[in-house]
């Protein structure tokens, strides 16, 4: 009995790293699932490739994210001082970044990124093969223009990874892949949970064989390679989890591993995404059908204008933003009829790339009153997203119970509470921000202790400094808001 109250005491000690290797960074966190805390923190900010003669073009260096995670993991673990307690690394991954390998395992090119749309061609080509919409930021398209565009490139090409992937292999000298991150590239079957031959056919015969193996969201890629170990001050018998995507990592951080939880995260582009028992099929492409770290879906919708739309509003006054939060703040929900449609960069959720922003409803006096205006947009961009979920809810995923709010705008008290009231639902807003990096320690922490269920482990770790309440008072005005929001947009843009 002494022996395992030692053996558990140990186990309830122990560390784990989860780095997050992003578009513009890489971040590392150290947690320890004892006290339920991050104790140590490390980063490092890199850029990308652009030229102003190729619009489209958005790439990296590999060698960019092995740098940059190495820097942000040895500051992390800089302040730990035991670090034998550190027993597992879970990395999270910016997803369908096109990584290709020679017969040595060399990179032979810079990674095209999620965000390049070379291939916007190959995409439309693939989508009538397909006969599923996919957009340019799939793999799938990417190497079949790297296939068109560079023959000898990909001649040489033996391997093709995702960039958590190639992470994971500089880690340990594995090259596996797991199916929240293969799910994003356009050739991965969501339902049977593997590789699709049929679809990597239809971009090349021989990719089925360059494709990493499939490992289980429980399973270890294996441990860290000795030098490895030494770069980082760790010790060898460090092991590496599957790790993800970085927004199925996020639904790690925060709990959201079952059905009616949903992350919505507000940045310069707008993401929702959620936990489903049930693969969802949209043959538009609207609603992305990635799985998760747990064995479950992970539907998700994008929005294209998101947290530039308000600022957009208040860089025409001279307000600071606690100011003209005020301001809006001082306004009724449904701001007395005027709908602000948010649609400055076109549209991608609907797919209306032609739409722009329109204010609807005006009346005299309206246009030079910021906080008005400001609530408005605030309200629109929310607007937008609730019609994904109900877009989402078509296809048979269940109803929303409550979200999980991160990013940029869940800084503002007054865009929490108009979510919460206009979905009816509480709004909880984590502790910690960086919850990719968060989310693939936990992975970490519930692979390595062996935890039946990583859904059930990451739950009981998911913190939150607040939870908002809906308004139910307001409810009424906001649905009259979201109904014009709605047959507005179509009526205009659709």
């Amino acid at each position: 009995e002494r022996e395992r109250e030692l053996a558990v005491t140990m186990e309830m000690s122990l560390l784990y790293i989860g780095v997050d290797i992003g578009t513009q960074g890489a971040k590392a966190v150290v947690y320890d699932p004892r006290t339920k805390e991050v104790v140590a923190r490390g980063g490092a900010t890199y850029g990308l490739v652009t030229d102003p003669k190729r619009p489209g073009l958005a790439e990296q260096d590999p060698d960019v994210w092995i740098q940059g995670g190495k820097e942000a993991i040895k500051e992390a673990v800089a302040s730990v001082s035991d670090r034998k307690r550190i027993a597992c690394i879970g990395v999270s991954g910016q997803q369908h970044g096109l990584v290709v390998l020679d017969e040595n395992k060399r990179v032979l090119r810079r990674a095209k990124l999620w965000c390049d749309s070379e291939s916007n061609a190959e995409a439309k080509e693939l989508s009538s093969t397909y006969g599923l919409e996919i957009g340019p930021s799939f793999t799938a398209s990417k190497v079949l223009w790297l296939k068109r565009n560079e023959p000898e490139t990909w001649a040489k090409c033996k391997h093709v990874l995702l960039p958590h992937d190639y992470f994971n292999y500089w880690l340990t000298g594995r090259l596996v892949a797991e199916a929240s991150d293969a799910s994003g590239t356009g050739y991965y079957d969501i339902v049977e949970r593997c590789w699709s031959k049929s679809k990597m056919a239809a971009v090349d015969p021989n990719l089925c064989d360059y494709v990493p193996p499939l490992i289980g969201p429980n399973d270890i890629v294996g441990n860290l390679l000795s030098e490895v170990a030494d770069i980082l001050g760790l010790h060898q018998g460090v092991t590496v989890s599957p790790g993800g995507g970085d927004n199925a990592m996020s639904a790690l951080a925060v709990g959201a591993v079952s059905d009616g939880t949903a992350v919505i995260s507000l940045g310069t582009s707008g993401t929702l995404f959620g936990c489903s028992s049930r693969p969802v099929f949209d043959k538009e492409g609207i609603i992305c059908a990635f799985c998760d770290a747990t064995g479950k879906y992970l539907p998700l919708i994008c929005t294209l204008n998101c947290t530039e739309v308000p600022q957009d509003v208040r860089k025409g006054t001279e307000l600071g933003l606690d100011e003209i939060t005020a301001a809006a703040a001082s306004h009724p929900a449904g701001c007395e009829g005027v709908n602000y449609i948010p649609y400055l960069r076109g549209e991608r959720t609907p797919n209306w790339p032609h739409a722009s922003g329109a204010l609807v409803g005006l009346r005299q006096g309206m246009l030079g009153n910021p906080g008005l205006l400001y609530r408005a947009a605030l309200e629109g961009v929310t607007y937008s997203l609730l019609a994904g979920v109900n877009q989402m809810k078509s296809y048979g995923v269940s109803n929303l119970e409550n979200i999980r709010l991160v990013g940029g705008g869940a800084k503002n008290p007054l865009w929490v509470e108009i979510i919460a009231s206009s979905f009816g639902v509480p709004v909880s807003l984590p502790e910690e921000t960086e919850t990719a990096a968060l989310g693939a320690a936990l992975q970490a922490a519930a692979v390595q202790s062996k935890a039946k269920d990583i859904g059930d482990f990451v739950s009981e770790h998911a913190a939150f400094k607040s939870v908002v309440q809906p308004k139910r008072e307001d409810a009424a005005l906001y649905q009259a808001a979201f109904e014009r929001h709605d047959s507005l947009s179509k009526a205009i843009f659709g």
